[in-house]
């Protein structure tokens, strides 16, 4: 661990603790003591408020209702930040209000080298999503949802929720306990467990019309509702292995239910894992386009045999 990334996990270290001993961070991070010590003294040069006790079990604590030192980025860290920033273009992200704003400030931490990279980079690096004309431009379609943020919210006091949703003409109310809030193909989705019909619900983020708590005691504990869900779930039948371009086909579409999971660090190859009801025709007939449009960079390690009939038929009738 570099010295500038230590001593900014020490701080935080320390800033946990009522006291800490000199012997403790030896061990906490495998330093010397005159490493440790040099530590402790250039953190109180930074202006964190020690106070050291006197005594053969003397040690440190930091003094109440101060305030911490601001913390240092690396310079990689700071290019990833802003990278990752620059890479949420139009993705609708709660509370973002000024993108300007928020990268002014990013770039007011760090010095002059390092805002010339950082301008550097936006000029050449563009993201899906970005509009190579006017990169820097906030569009109105980066703004969220406005019941985005008043979820969020909500969900950090409980996941038991009420919520109302607009379909069509129609006005619905659902007791639910929310598993996951998570954007895909450009639309925010609450993935949830109806806790009156008790199966699994995504239900896309604008048809929200409103958002409430609802009691723990009426709706059950995270546990049992996890239970619930582990025996509902389906035998898998469909295991794909996919290629790098069959990855990139699935992220232009696929199913709302269907993920991946990469099998090497630099995502070129993954794994799908999924259940395909071959009851249901439309279903099926789903799935085998979909499957065909994903390409040849697949292997097939599982599948229905209603689904692999249904390619054989669509290729023998391209092929006529």
């Amino acid at each position: 661990m570099k010295k500038v990334e230590r001593i900014n996990v020490i701080m935080r270290y320390i800033n946990n603790r009522a006291h800490f001993t000199i012997s403790e961070i030896m061990r906490e991070f495998n330093i010397s003591r005159s490493t440790a010590i040099r530590d402790i003294r250039e953190i109180e040069a930074m202006g964190m408020p020690l106070v050291a006790e006197v005594g053969r079990d003397g040690g440190y604590f930091v003094m109440h209702n101060s305030v911490l030192p601001d913390v240092r980025f690396t310079n990689h860290e700071v290019k990833a930040l802003f990278i990752a920033f620059m890479a949420t273009r139009n993705q609708q992200l709660p509370y973002l209000k000024s993108r300007q704003s928020l990268t002014e400030k990013l770039l007011g931490l760090i010095s002059e080298n390092q805002q010339e990279d950082l301008v550097l980079l936006n000029q050449i690096l563009l993201f899906e999503g970005t509009n190579p004309h006017n990169p820097d431009l906030l569009d109105l379609s980066d703004l969220p949802h406005p019941m985005l943020e008043t979820l969020i919210q909500t969900l950090l006091k409980d996941s038991h929720l009420l919520i109302t949703i607009q379909e069509e003409k129609e006005t619905k109310s659902y007791q639910v306990y929310l598993l996951h809030l998570y954007r895909e193909k450009s639309v925010w989705l609450i993935e949830c467990f109806d806790l009156k019909e008790e199966k699994k619900k995504i239900i896309p983020v604008d048809l929200l019309t409103d958002v409430k708590l609802y009691p723990v005691k009426k709706g059950g504990s995270k546990k049992k509702i996890l239970e619930k869900l582990s025996k509902q779930a389906e035998a898998i039948n469909l295991v794909l292995e996919l290629g790098p371009k069959a990855i990139a086909q699935f992220k232009k579409y696929h199913p709302l239910k269907i993920s991946i999971s990469y099998t090497n660090p630099y995502q070129t190859s993954a794994l799908l894992k999924t259940f395909v009801d071959v009851k249901n025709s439309e279903e099926v007939a789903e799935i085998t386009s979909w499957l065909l449009f994903l390409g040849r960079d697949v292997k097939v390690r599982e599948v229905p045999e209603e689904v692999l009939k249904g390619i054989k038929d669509r290729l023998d009738l391209y092929g006529q």
